[in-house]
This record gives C-alpha cells, sequence and structure tokens, in this order.
C-alpha cells in the first residue's frame, strides 16, 4: 500500500476509541504498519475488524514494567502516538492526592515510560517522530474546573520540547498536539457523568466554541498523520493548537 506513512511503524495508545481509534486508521489508510494498544480488548477487537492492516496489544499505560517488555519484543518504531489520557474534573480543592497522582500516572508518567522505552530504537535508526497528547487546557489557556488535568497537559508540553531539544541533531522530532474540545465518547461520558440536563451542557460545550461546534476526531487524526509524515520533517519541539480559535 502506497501512502504518506508507507513503510513506517507506528505505536499508538488508547487506540480503542476516538482521536486513538481515527489515528489509527488513518495512518493505516496512509500506508503505516500499526500496532495499536489500549486497556479495552473488545474496542481493540472492533478495530482489528475494521481495518485488517491494524495489530493490536492490551496494554495498560500505567504499568512501566509491562512497557518496558513490551518494548523489549518489538522491532524500532518510526512513530508513537502517546494518545492515552484522563480528564479529573474540578479545581484543587475538589483534587484529592488519589486523583493527583492517578491524573499524572495516566497523562505524564505513561508518556515518559513509553517514550524512554521506545527512543532507543529511534535513535539506533537515527529516525522517529514522538506526538505527545497535551490541550489547550494547559500553561496555554486555563480552564475552569480543570485543575489537574491542565497541570499534567503543561508537564507534557515540558516534556516534549525536553525531548526535541535532547534529540534533534540525533533524527528524532517530538510535538505536542493540543486540542480544544473534540466530540469523543470520553466526552460523551463526562458529560454524563454531570448529570442533569444534558442538552444544556452540550450546549455549554459548544457555545464555548468560536466556530459554534465542537471538533472531530479526525480533524486531529489528519494532524498525528501529518506529525508521523516525512513531511514535518523540519518540525519539531512544537505545540500544535487545533481548537477552532477557543484559544484565541
Amino acid at each position: 500500500m502506497s501512502g504518506r506513512l508507507h513503510g513506517k511503524r507506528c505505536l499508538i495508545t488508547a487506540a480503542g476509541a476516538g482521536i486513538g481509534r481515527e489515528s489509527a486508521l488513518a495512518c493505516a489508510r496512509e500506508g503505516a504498519r500499526v500496532l495499536a494498544t489500549d486497556i479495552d480488548a473488545q474496542a481493540l477487537a472492533s478495530l482489528s475488524a475494521e481495518s485488517g492492516s491494524i495489530e493490536t496489544r492490551v496494554l495498560d499505560v500505567t504499568r512501566a514494567a509491562d512497557i518496558d517488555a513490551f518494548v523489549s519484543t518489538q522491532d524500532a518504531f518510526d512513530v508513537l502516538f502517546n494518545c492515552a489520557g484522563y480528564v479529573h474534573q474540578g479545581s484543587i480543592l475538589d483534587c484529592d492526592p488519589e486523583a493527583w497522582r492517578r491524573s499524572f500516572a495516566i497523562n505524564v508518567d505513561a508518556m515518559y515510560s513509553l517514550c524512554r522505552a521506545v527512543l532507543p530504537g529511534m535513535l539506533a535508526q537515527r529516525r522517529g517522530s514522538i506526538i505527545n497528547m497535551s490541550s489547550v487546557a494547559s500553561s496555554i489557556k486555563g480552564v475552569p474546573n480543570r485543575f489537574a488535568y491542565s497541570t499534567t497537559k503543561a508537564a507534557v508540553i515540558g516534556l516534549s520540547k525536553a525531548i526535541a531539544a535532547d534529540f534533534v541533531t540525533q533524527g528524532v522530532r517530538c510535538n505536542a498536539i493540543c486540542p480544544g474540545t473534540i466530540k469523543t465518547p470520553s466526552l460523551s461520558m463526562r458529560v454524563a457523568a454531570l448529570g442533569g440536563d444534558q442538552e444544556a451542557v452540550w450546549k455549554s460545550f459548544i457555545d464555548r466554541q468560536p466556530m459554534g461546534r465542537l471538533g472531530e476526531p479526525r480533524e486531529i487524526a489528519a494532524l498525528v498523520v501529518y506529525l508521523a509524515s516525512d513531511e514535518s520533517s523540519f518540525t519539531t519541539g512544537q505545540t500544535h493548537i487545533i481548537d477552532g480559535g477557543w484559544s484565541n
């Protein structure tokens, strides 16, 4: 299969749904050999059924030992897309130590473990693109009731810039994607968890968007493909804002 990612080997986390799933499918369509991971085996089976060219593996990205064991059995990857994430709702006063630790474990520590495991293979072949999922709710924009989430996503930006600076001369690039509000299954579950008038909750999300709509997972996936491809070969250490003008 030809395409912008022909011959590239991509590792994608949280590929069972939402942005991760759309990115796995988009990368496969562009000719990549995709290894998609998630904690949801049923979602991965559905992904495999949709695209027979995608290999899947159940992986809990909060377990560093499992990541190391998994990567040790694999050939080098050309692309790593760290998509797994967790959104805690509330201010600092609503964020107890357990929620704080969980936010960092999923949103930051997992990226640290995956980047550290995958980088040696990329350095050995002197090529690689690491794409980390951050958010506009980070150091870019303060968002009410997203204290722990915004803190971790600001850390992701710092992590990405540091990796980019350390390995810029060795063929490895690292960039962060910073979406605004995207209509994903995860968002739907969070809206449902809020209770009350669901239509009003959805309207509140849409009303704060300058474009008058939420983003779609496929729109983020298109940016993932670009950053994974050689078309972005002069791009590293950047925060790619894709939020429909929300942060303007």
